[in-house]
């Protein structure tokens, strides 16, 4: 995990053992099997690819897990990513907290809505600015990267 992960990067995580007999490795996303082998690539990555992923090696005296690492693939969007007025934009929002969290989204410093999902139908230079998204629960509350709209 080393700085943001933005749509269309290439991402590439690296699995090693020190096991004899060597282990055979194998990659999960949440508990789903996604492929074999040391190295895992994921060229031009989306927001498809959010989630938990872990390593987990095997030979004859066991298997072990690797901590899991979090992708969060984060969407930039401005005018030079083709963003014209009247065209529909929708940002996301997403926590993996427990208890759930409630989420509001804020434009600066104003509440314009709540929800996993805020979207703007029909935009408009009225909509340019800067977007972040609040996760609360009981035990805090945290705001997401800021996500800047120029339209």
């Amino acid at each position: 995990p080393s700085g943001e992960i933005v749509e269309g990067d290439l991402v590439t995580l690296v699995c090693s053992s020190d096991s004899n007999p060597p282990a055979k490795l194998d990659w999960f996303k949440g508990g789903t099997f996604v492929r074999s082998g040391r190295i895992y690539s994921i060229s031009k990555i989306s927001s498809n690819h959010n989630g938990k992923y872990k390593c987990k090696s095997i030979n004859k005296h066991g298997e072990k897990y690797s901590d899991a690492v979090t992708l969060n693939v984060m969407l930039l969007i401005n005018g030079s990513a083709g963003i014209v007025e009247g065209d529909s934009v929708t940002l996301n929002c997403s926590s993996d907290s427990n208890p759930p969290p409630k989420l509001d989204w804020f434009k600066g410093g104003m509440f314009v809505g709540s929800g996993r999902i805020y979207s703007i139908s029909k935009i408009s230079s009225d909509h340019s600015g800067e977007y972040k998204c609040k996760s609360r629960n009981k035990h805090g509350e945290k705001y997401s990267d800021a996500v800047t709209l120029n339209v």
